[in-house]
C-alpha cells in the first residue's frame, strides 16, 4: 500500500462515498439488513455475557441500534448511549431505560439527559458497539471526523464491536495514529474478528 500525501482529503472522500452508497438503499433493503445484522449480534457470546451495552443511537442512514437497544433492555442488560459534552470533542454515556429517555441533541442525534439520566462511570463488563460509516479488515474505521469515537476508544479497555453493512466494509483503510481499531465486526453477511488480521 502506497501512502497518501493527504489522509484529510482521502477521508472526506471516502466519507461521500459511503454516505451515498447507504443512501441509495431503499427502506425496505435497509430494514432487512438492519434486522439481519442485529441477529448476528445477538448471537455473539460477547453480548450474551456482557452486563453492560454501550451503543451509539442510530440515524438515518446507519445500522439500527433502536431494535438492539429495545432488545438489550428486555435481556436485562444496562444500556448506556453517548451524549456529546458541549464545547468540546468529548462524549460521555449515560444509561437509559428506554428510548422515550432520549431526544435531540448535538448534531440533531438522540442523545440521554443528563438531568434525568444516570452517567457512567464504571465500564466495568460492558460491550461497546461503535459506529462507522466504512471499516476495513484490520478494524478501523472510517467515523464522521470529529474524532469523539476515537478519544473515548483511547482510555476504553472494554470489548468492541463495529456494525456496518458489507458493502461499506474495505479490505484496507489509510488511519492515523489517534485512529482506535475495534475487536469484532458484524455485516449482515458475516461476524469478522478483527485482530486475526
Amino acid at each position: 500500500m502506497y501512502p497518501i500525501k493527504d489522509i484529510r482529503e482521502y477521508k472526506n472522500t471516502l466519507r461521500e462515498l459511503y454516505k451515498a452508497k447507504r443512501q441509495l438503499l431503499t427502506h425496505e433493503e435497509k430494514q432487512l439488513l438492519d434486522t439481519s445484522i442485529a441477529h448476528r449480534v445477538m448471537k455473539l457470546y460477547k453480548y450474551k455475557q456482557c452486563k453492560q451495552l454501550l451503543t451509539y443511537v442510530s440515524t438515518s442512514i446507519e445500522v439500527d441500534t433502536k431494535a438492539i437497544i429495545q432488545q438489550a433492555l428486555k435481556d436485562g442488560k444496562r444500556v448506556g448511549v453517548p451524549r456529546c459534552i458541549p464545547g468540546t470533542s468529548e462524549m460521555e454515556f449515560y444509561y437509559i431505560t428506554s428510548l422515550s429517555d432520549l431526544s435531540k441533541g448535538t448534531f440533531s442525534v438522540d442523545e440521554p439527559d443528563p438531568e434525568t439520566c444516570e452517567k457512567i462511570t464504571d465500564f466495568k463488563d460492558s460491550f461497546c458497539i461503535v459506529p462507522g460509516l466504512c471499516f476495513d479488515f484490520k478494524g478501523y474505521r472510517l467515523g464522521y471526523g470529529k474524532g469523539y469515537y476515537d478519544r473515548f476508544l483511547s482510555d476504553y479497555h472494554g470489548d468492541t464491536l463495529g456494525i456496518c453493512y458489507a458493502n461499506c466494509v474495505r479490505q484496507h483503510l489509510f488511519h492515523g495514529r489517534y485512529d482506535c481499531r475495534i475487536d469484532m465486526l458484524v455485516t449482515e453477511k458475516y461476524i469478522r474478528r478483527t485482530y486475526l488480521y
